[in-house]
């Protein structure tokens, strides 16, 4: 007869517990498996970690849909939604069998980047998102930001050269004007129908996007369950793949180095289109062939650290009151606290996200909204243009614009 103690021995080495480690899920000490939130998901079954159905409580009736290992929760009043978000949520539902969204799954697993320019790194990022999503629903958000330094490419030209470096992730690079921000994607994907969400992310941003995901949970959005999964340790020092990012081939840019640029992309990308990719890059950022790099700390924040936090330290930048944009999530806010070498900010919706310095820039004209405008909004002559014409400098409306300039008798 085995003893308690192999049998505990035993139970830590089960195919479940293994997976349950990876899934950030914890034991209760009873074959079940609790979320970040405490909240009851899974169980081992013969070995394995089976994920219960909405509504399916162990040693408990069926209880009504959403309710996974907790009493429903109240009603709450609907919250304000952040910037550029999708139409208020009602109720989550199946879409309808005529909608564009596939829903053959109740499980989306999304991953949500910058790729500026895309990097031989992001397809391990891609990869590890498919292999999460095991045969279900996939679907890659670029981010819609673009400003010289740190975001060259404008989306449409990003999401082209993505598809033609990553073929086998063609059909699922989504590019949607509208998803602006992590919460525009999981809004969408509630109303969508989804129950569970995966997000894919670096290591280093996996703590980030964990905390924010969760905390608005049940409020802007809701999920029985949301994982946000880790796609490998990124180091800036290492060789290869592990290394590569877009930090180090906007700098190879700047010092005209086609060779280390050359070494960021993948196979699928010949000569040619990689040296279209290098000069997009460079005309993107407004830098001229063996240019010096002069502001490194501005372009690729990482591999200068010391004159970021000198200029951060000086309040040259990132003052209470600035308006800036988180480069991972895709949020803007208005700085209320600055820290050692954080940033505590608000969106315009009073929901608020801390963000490392490195990680943020500030937003076009200190405008609470995201950087940058599709092309179509920058045709002259159209409404669209003369909106955005008009935010860039201040005014919200024609009669604004007279006000200010009408001569006072």
């Amino acid at each position: 007869m085995k003893s308690f103690f192999q049998f505990l021995n035993e139970a830590t080495q089960s195919q479940a517990s293994l997976q349950a480690k990876k899934l950030n899920l914890k034991s209760d000490g009873h074959g079940g498996w609790l979320d970040t939130r405490g909240e009851f998901v899974a169980k081992t079954e013969k070995g394995k970690l089976v994920f219960y159905d909405r509504g399916r409580v162990e040693g408990a009736k069926d209880r009504p849909k959403g309710a996974v290992g907790k009493s429903p929760a109240p009603e709450k009043p609907e919250a304000k939604k952040p910037t550029a978000a999708p139409a208020p949520k009602t109720q989550k539902k199946a879409a309808p069998e005529t909608s564009d969204v596939d829903t053959g799954s109740d499980t989306l697993t999304v991953a949500f980047g910058r790729f500026n320019p895309p990097t031989v790194g992001h397809e391990k990022l891609l990869k590890a998102a498919r292999k999460a999503a095991t045969g279900g629903d996939l679907k890659i958000y670029p981010s819609r930001t673009q400003d010289p330094k740190k975001n060259p490419l404008d989306p449409d030209m990003k999401i082209s050269f993505m598809k033609k470096m990553f073929p086998d992730f063609e059909e699922n690079i989504i590019n949607d004007a509208e998803m602006r921000s992590i919460f525009n994607v999981l809004i969408a994907a509630a109303e969508a129908g989804y129950a569970n969400v995966n997000i894919i992310v670096g290591s280093d941003r996996q703590a980030e996007f964990e905390n924010l995901a969760q905390k608005y949970n049940g409020d802007l959005y809701e999920f029985d369950l949301i994982r946000v999964i880790s796609a490998g340790v990124r180091d800036a020092d290492a060789e290869g793949v592990e290394g590569m990012s877009a930090s180090k081939m906007r700098k190879a840019v700047i010092e005209d180095d086609f060779e280390s640029f050359r070494r960021g992309t993948p196979k699928t990308l010949d000569d040619g289109d990689t040296q279209a990719l290098f000069d997009a890059v460079r005309q993107g950022m407004g830098a001229k062939k063996k240019k010096k790099v002069a502001e490194l700390w501005q372009i690729a924040p990482k591999y200068d650290a010391e004159t970021l936090r000198e200029n951060y330290i000086r309040g040259n930048i990132f003052r209470i009151g600035d308006i800036v944009e988180n480069l991972n999530t895709g949020l803007v806010g208005k700085i209320i606290r600055r820290g050692t070498n954080h940033l505590i900010c608000v969106t315009q919706e009073n929901y608020m996200f801390k963000s490392w310095i490195r990680d943020v820039m500030e937003a076009v004209v200190n405008h609470p909204g995201p950087s940058g405008v599709p092309a179509n909004q920058r045709e002259v002559g159209t409404d669209a243009h003369r909106k955005y014409t008009m935010r860039m400098a201040s005014l919200y409306d024609i009669r604004n614009f007279i006000n200010k300039y009408k001569v006072k008798n």
